[in-house]
C-alpha cells in the first residue's frame, strides 16, 4: 500500500466536484465583485448565491454570513469584535481550545486588560458545565464572552452546545464557538441555538484552503477588523476570493447532501479501527473521549501506544516511511514535532505515553486502517523483542 492519509483533522482532500466548481468559477467569474459592470455583477451574484446557500444549510439569514480567510480569522474577528464593539470585559474559555482562540484571548488579557477565566475540565477533558455556571454567576453584571469549541480538534470531545448556549442566555453572556471540526460533519440549526458567533473553515470538509466564514447573529454593532473597502457589508475589506467562496459553498453542499451516508460509513471505520487496535495491541489507550462513539466525533481517534516518548517520536517517523500520515495533534502548533498541549493539559504527568491522532474521511478505506493496525503492531512488537 503506497500511502494512507489519516490526518483529516488537519486538512482534507479536496473533492473533485469542488475542484471543478473552482476551475469553472476562475474561468467565468473573474470579474471584481465590487465592479458595477456586467463582469463584476456576475461575480457578485455568484458570491451572494454562495452566501444564501450556506446560510440555508445552517437555517439562518444570508446577512449573518461573513466570508473570511478561514477559521483562524473568523475566531479572531469574533473575539476581538466582542471586546472592542460589544463592551466585553471578561472572557471565559478553556485551556484546550485551538490556538486561534487561546492566543487571541491571551493577547486581549495582556494588552487590553480583559479578565480571562478558564473553565474546569474533567478527567477526560470534557467541560465542567457546573463550573461554567459558577463562573457566569459570580459576576453577572460584567459583560462576558464564553468561547468554547464545539468539537475538540485533538481528542474529539463534543461540547453540549445546547446546554452551554442556554447557560449563556440565562446569564446574558455572549457565546462564540469554533465549529471548524463540526460544520460539514454535523447538522447545526443555528436558528434554534442562542449562539452569537460561529467560526467555520472550508478545508476541513473537502473544500479549498484559505476560505471560511464567521456567522454573526447580530452584526449591526460590529465594526470592520480589516479596513480599506466596503466588502462583506463593510465588515471585512478586501476583494472577495470568488473561486474559493464557490468552492466553500460546493463543498458544504456536497457534505450535507451526503451527510447521513458518509457519517455512517466513517463511524463504522472508526469502530472497526478501535476494535482492531484493542485486539492487536495490548495496553492501547484512547485519549479524551475519542474512544467513545457517542461522546466524541466520528472523524478522529487519539491513541496512546505503550511506547516511550522517544520511541513514539520514532513511530511517527516509521509510519511516515510506511506511507502513513497521522499527527501528534493540531497542525497549527507547529513546525517542531511537539507533543499535544491538549493531552498535557488534560492528563499532565498521568500521561504515560504520548498520543497519536488518526482522523478519517469519506475517502478512507477499511483496508487502509487494517494496514495501519498491522504496521503499528509490527512496530510495537519489534520494540518489545
Amino acid at each position: 500500500m503506497n500511502s494512507v492519509y489519516l490526518d483529516n483533522a488537519a486538512t482534507t482532500q479536496i473533492d473533485d466536484a469542488v475542484v471543478a466548481a473552482i476551475n469553472e468559477s476562475m474561468k467565468s467569474n473573474f470579474g471584481n465583485p465590487s465592479s458595477t459592470h456586467a463582469f463584476g455583477r456576475k461575480a457578485k451574484a455568484a458570491v451572494e448565491f454562495a452566501r444564501k446557500s450556506i446560510a440555508s444549510l445552517l437555517n439562518v439569514q444570508s446577512a449573518n454570513i461573513v466570508f473570511t480567510s478561514g477559521g483562524t480569522e473568523a475566531d479572531n474577528m469574533a473575539i476581538s469584535c466582542a471586546v472592542r464593539d460589544l463592551g466585553v470585559t471578561r472572557i471565559i474559555s478553556s485551556k484546550i481550545e485551538h490556538h486561534a482562540v487561546l492566543n487571541c484571548v491571551e493577547f486581549l488579557e495582556a494588552e487590553h486588560k480583559i479578565k480571562l477565566q478558564f473553565v474546569n475540565l474533567d478527567e477526560d477533558g470534557a467541560v465542567d458545565l457546573k463550573h461554567l455556571e459558577k463562573l457566569l454567576a459570580e459576576q453577572p453584571q460584567e459583560k462576558t464572552l464564553v468561547s468554547l469549541m464545539h468539537i475538540n480538534n485533538e481528542i474529539g470531545n463534543i461540547l453540549d452546545l445546547e446546554s452551554v448556549s442556554a447557560l449563556c442566555q440565562d446569564y446574558e453572556a455572549y457565546l462564540h464557538s469554533d465549529t471548524v471540526q463540526s460544520v460539514g460533519h454535523y447538522h447545526l440549526d443555528l436558528s434554534k441555538l442562542p449562539i452569537d458567533f460561529v467560526a467555520v473553515s472550508a478545508h476541513k470538509f473537502h473544500g479549498p484552503k484559505g476560505v471560511g466564514f464567521l456567522y454573526v447573529k447580530n452584526r449591526g454593532q460590529l465594526k470592520p477588523m480589516i479596513h480599506g473597502g466596503s466588502q462583506e457589508r463593510e465588515l471585512r475589506a478586501g476583494t472577495e476570493s470568488v473561486h474559493n467562496i464557490i468552492g466553500l459553498q460546493k463543498a458544504m453542499e456536497i457534505a450535507y447532501e451526503n451527510l447521513n451516508k458518509d457519517s455512517n460509513y466513517i463511524r463504522s471505520l472508526k469502530s472497526h479501527f478501535i476494535n482492531s487496535l484493542e485486539k492487536e495491541i495490548p495496553g492501547v489507550r484512547f485519549n479524551g473521549l475519542s474512544g467513545d462513539l457517542d461522546k466524541s466525533t466520528y472523524t478522529l481517534v487519539n491513541v496512546s501506544i505503550p511506547l516511550s516518548a522517544s520511541e513514539s517520536d520514532m513511530m511517527l517517523f516509521q509510519l511516515d516511511l510506511k506511507g502513513i500520515a497521522c499527527s501528534k495533534g493540531s497542525a497549527c502548533q507547529s513546525g517542531a514535532q511537539l507533543g499535544s498541549f491538549v493531552l498535557n493539559e488534560v492528563y499532565g504527568e498521568e500521561l504515560d505515553y504520548p498520543g497519536i491522532r488518526f482522523s478519517f474521511s469519506k475517502f478512507t478505506t477499511q483496508a487502509e486502517l487494517d494496514y495501519v493496525v498491522s504496521t503499528l503492531k509490527s512496530i510495537v512488537f519489534s520494540k518489545a523483542s
